[in-house]
């Protein structure tokens, strides 16, 4: 039996997935790693915490594996998108990573609307110029860190300063390098005249490839540390929603994905480069070959709830945590919740707006409260299938991964709320199942991604929607849209007393 890894790169943890080759998931290792927010609104991490952990993850996985080392033949990653990693000349690192849900730039993001003009950066980019995204974060280095602005040598994306630490090579994938707001998304090319334009170095981009491209092998020392052999080859990868799409089977036309991690994201295959969104949804390259998604994102969707689990039930297990809200009716007796604790990202791209409790009742309890922040958590969501169905598209079934698919209650409270049919795979490993995918089809075992798709992936349950839980969620979604205009001036006043 030959083997592959995932290597799933996220925002507060690293994990690793060893799959055989009829897609069952072997091991899991994962290892956590700190976030490092100095301010409001930023939020950075060492990238050499990534390294130390996904190192420590595939040691102990790796002295685990029953077998020949060297039938792991293959492995590939998935990672957080948006996060800004700067090397200089002798490829050391320059600074701390600013990741995607940092959001400081929005100065930058206007620089970027005024000089590039938002319909031209549409044309090019797909996209609207928002905090999160890697182009911002450069335009905030070269302001206020000049000094390190004129040392960057190369930029890349967290997972891939991790493959580059592991063999030695330098690269990007096209999904994660659409999101950077720098790649023409048609053309597949780094846009010389954004980088012209904004003052930046179009050598500074790295060499961009397929993410089931082949791109070394692992180093001596990386295989020493690891217990890997060094033949072990090593595919580019993609970022973590592309990778997610392809673990939960989203690679051909009228498929849509929701994914609750830390964000949230609803995501929708697209064949074509020329769908006009008009900037309200972002549309990127796929981890497959001439292919694209739509996505829409919550910026705190996962997070909105372990947070609230955090200042509640901190010693609590998620599933005591979550125990009596199946008990509660939809819409969680007049309690609404706004998922909104950093920012928004769609459909209101707002990175001063907070969220908010509407309704509390005396007689609330504290499954209410939980019921309400994951309804909030799906509300927001469904924004983004709304824009989808506005342009257009019909969306009748859903694959549900991540956080929000592994609580029943909340895959019943997606089918209401979406109102469409839920599926639950077997295997919910998400981005980390879509990067193994991505090494198997690398080392030639499909023919296509499809065919490992139809390989390692089994629907295991299809939650219908209830009628009269649609009828309430419609009603309660036309008030929970009345919330962020609302409040969005409350918060700009709130923003000043906001440590």
């Amino acid at each position: 039996m030959k083997y592959v890894i995932g290597v799933d790169l996220g925002t507060s943890s690293v994990k690793v997935l060893l799959i055989d080759q009829k897609g069952s998931v072997i091991r899991e290792v994962s290892k956590s790693y700190p976030l490092i927010q100095e301010k409001s609104g930023y939020s950075e991490q060492d990238p050499e915490e990534w390294v130390e952990k996904t190192t420590e993850a595939l040691a102990e996985l790796a002295s685990n594996f029953q077998g020949d080392i060297s039938d792991i033949e293959g492995i590939s990653f998935s990672g957080q998108m948006h996060g800004l990693v700067i090397l200089d000349q002798e490829r050391q690192l320059l600074r701390n990573a600013i990741l995607w849900n940092d959001t400081r730039t929005t100065e930058q993001c206007r620089q970027i609307d005024e000089i590039v003009g938002k319909e031209k950066l549409l044309e090019i980019t797909k996209n609207a110029a928002l905090e999160g995204f890697t182009l911002p974060k450069i335009l905030w280095v070269k302001q206020y860190e000049p000094d390190i602005f004129n040392k960057i040598h190369v930029f890349m994306l967290p997972k891939d300063y991790l493959r580059f630490r592991m063999t030695g090579q330098i690269h990007m994938d096209y999904s994660d390098a659409a999101g950077t707001l720098l790649l023409d998304i048609a053309k597949k090319e780094w846009s010389k005249d954004i980088c012209e334009w904004l003052g930046i170095d179009p050598s500074i981009c790295p060499p961009l490839v397929e993410s089931s491209d082949f791109v070394g092998t692992i180093t001596k020392e990386f295989a020493e540390k690891t217990g890997l052999s060094e033949k072990t080859k090593v595919f580019a990868g993609g970022a973590d929603n592309a990778c997610g799409a392809i673990g939960a089977g989203i690679l051909s036309p009228g498929k849509t994905l929701c994914s609750i991690g830390t964000s949230g994201v609803v995501l929708s295959y697209e064949e074509t480069k020329d769908r006009d969104f008009k900037g309200k949804v972002h549309y990127f390259n796929h981890g497959k070959e001439n292919a694209y998604y739509t996505m829409g994102v919550t910026l705190a969707a996962g997070y909105s709830l372990s947070w609230f689990k955090e200042i509640v039930a901190d010693d609590e297990s998620f599933n005591d945590f979550l125990s009596g809200i199946e008990e509660v009716p939809a819409g969680s007796n007049g309690l609404l919740f706004t998922p909104y604790i950093v920012g928004e990202r769609t459909p209101y791209p707002d990175a001063n707006i907070r969220g908010s409790f509407i309704g509390i009742d005396s007689k609330h309890t504290r499954a209410h409260f939980v019921r309400a922040v994951i309804e909030g958590i799906t509300f927001s969501l469904n924004e983004s299938m709304e824009i989808f169905r506005e342009a257009g598209k019909e969306i009748n079934m859903i694959v549900s991964i991540g956080g929000g698919a592994k609580n029943e209650t909340w895959l019943q409270i997606q089918a209401d709320i979406f109102n469409a049919k839920i599926v639950k795979l077997s295997s919910e490993q998400g981005p980390g199942m879509g990067a193994a995918m991505l090494a198997a089809y690398g080392c030639g075992w499909f023919d296509s991604l499809d065919a490992c798709a139809e390989e390692f992936l089994d629907v295991v349950k299809v939650y219908e929607p209830i009628p009269e839980n649609v009828a309430v969620y419609r009603e309660l979604f036309a008030i929970y849209r009345e919330v962020y205009k609302n409040t969005k001036r409350l918060s700009e006043k709130l923003g000043p007393f906001r440590a």
